[in-house]
């Protein structure tokens, strides 16, 4: 019910921080409602059980009021209302065509200070060597970026920031994924309500659930936006067998998957029609070519953008295959991103900081890479320094952030 004032008898506009209602104005309000008013200058409305709320336009007097009983409707609390993301406008900034279509997405790298917090400068010319490598899209705070070692509020706000000076020239994956569906939930809906393009969803990984609670799991953010679906049994524990990726394929914002496992499950989803990535570099090539996978979603991107480009683009070459494999086998001679952030500080692209619990490689490894880009070409390589050793005193390790 509302109940309209006329402008007669209307109180002054209010001044910021001014106590509201003014003290003077009980001739007024007893005229309009039977009320009274508390310590704190709020409104008790009877009879009981009435919520009052009030609109003022100070630059035209005007005030309306809206009387409610104590509940909600049923549309208010529904989950397809309340969601910010519903909006057509947020929900429509890509189409799950657009991505797809993408050939190499980059796992991308999350470059720090010595102090912990993120090095923006070193991210921001790391994504723009993605741009110029031909890499089509990134994934923010994945595993290679070490989302797990953000706090929410950090991964949000990177992600973000990403879109914001990026999001024109680069497509923006978010790794909102988490083993918790109400943490996925609630990352997902700020992810997109920031900007990014398509989300990255783990399966729930160390409280392991079963086939139905995964479906139920997918089923739950698949109407948020675009999403792709991340299998990675080495790092889970559980295996997302095809019957789950076949039960939530009909959603039209089903992307397709990010797959771990092998040549013959790709093969398994290629032949029905869903769209995957491949998520090993050394089996990429094949995967493309052989199997029917769309592209790759790379670490090695990282250090040679146009040569993964290449390889995704330019039809079979065995040849370059074979010449990147040593330095795709190198960047997971240990748990990934240990190499990859190894790798980066030996190209002076990043500074030598390591959020524990991740320590460089070994010196006789960072000898390795050195040889390894010599044999590839530096030129091929993001960054503009030479390749260097590093001391193990070069590396800053940090625990507190």
């Amino acid at each position: 019910m509302a109940v309209p004032l006329s402008s007669a008898s209307a109180p002054a506009p209010v001044s910021f921080g001014e106590r509201w209602p003014p003290k003077n104005s009980a001739r007024f309000w007893q005229s309009s409602l039977p009320y009274e008013s508390n310590d704190l200058g709020f409104l008790l409305i009877h009879p009981p059980y009435i919520q009052f709320s009030f609109i003022c336009n100070t630059l035209t007097h005007k005030y309306s009021y809206r009387i409610s009983r104590g509940k909600f409707s049923l549309t208010a609390i529904s989950l397809d209302d309340y969601l910010p993301m519903r909006s057509t406008e947020v929900k429509n900034r890509t189409s799950t065509g657009d991505i797809t279509s993408l050939r190499v997405i980059t796992a991308v790298k999350t470059p720090y200070l010595p102090d912990g917090r993120f090095d923006l400068e070193a991210y921001d010319s790391l994504i723009n060597m993605q741009i110029e490598g031909g890499a089509e899209g990134v994934i923010v705070g994945g595993t290679t970026g070490e989302g797990h070692l953000m706090s929410w509020d950090e991964h949000i706000m990177l992600i973000g920031h990403t879109v914001n000076c990026f999001g024109t020239k680069i497509k923006v994956v978010g790794n909102t994924g988490s083993n918790s569906t109400r943490e996925a939930i609630h990352a997902t809906e700020q992810g997109f309500a920031v900007g990014m393009h398509a989300a990255l969803h783990i399966n729930p990984y160390y409280g392991k659930t079963s086939v139905e609670g995964l479906i139920s799991h997918f089923e739950a953010v698949l109407p948020m936006g675009p999403t792709i679906i991340y299998n990675v049994p080495s790092r889970t524990g559980q295996d997302i067998p095809p019957a789950v990726i076949e039960a939530v394929s009909s959603f039209s914002n089903m992307a397709g998957v990010k797959e771990c496992v092998g040549h013959e499950r790709v093969k398994c989803y290629t032949d029905k029609g869903i769209t995957i990535w491949s998520g090993n570099d050394d089996e990429c090539h094949d995967s493309r070519w052989k199997y029917g996978a769309t592209g790759v979603i790379s670490v090695a991107s990282n250090l040679i953008p146009g040569l993964m480009r290449k390889l995704m683009y330019e039809g079979e070459n065995t040849a370059l295959n074979d010449k990147l494999l040593p330095l795709m086998k190198w960047l997971f001679c240990q748990p990934n991103p240990i190499a990859l952030n190894t790798a980066l500080a030996q190209l002076g692209v990043a500074r030598p900081v390591f959020r524990l619990p991740y320590v460089p490689l070994p010196l006789e490894k960072r000898v390795e890479f050195v040889r390894i880009v010599e044999s590839i070409g530096r030129e091929n390589f993001v960054g503009q320094k030479e390749a260097r050793v590093l001391d193990d005193d070069d590396f800053v390790l940090i625990s507190r952030y």
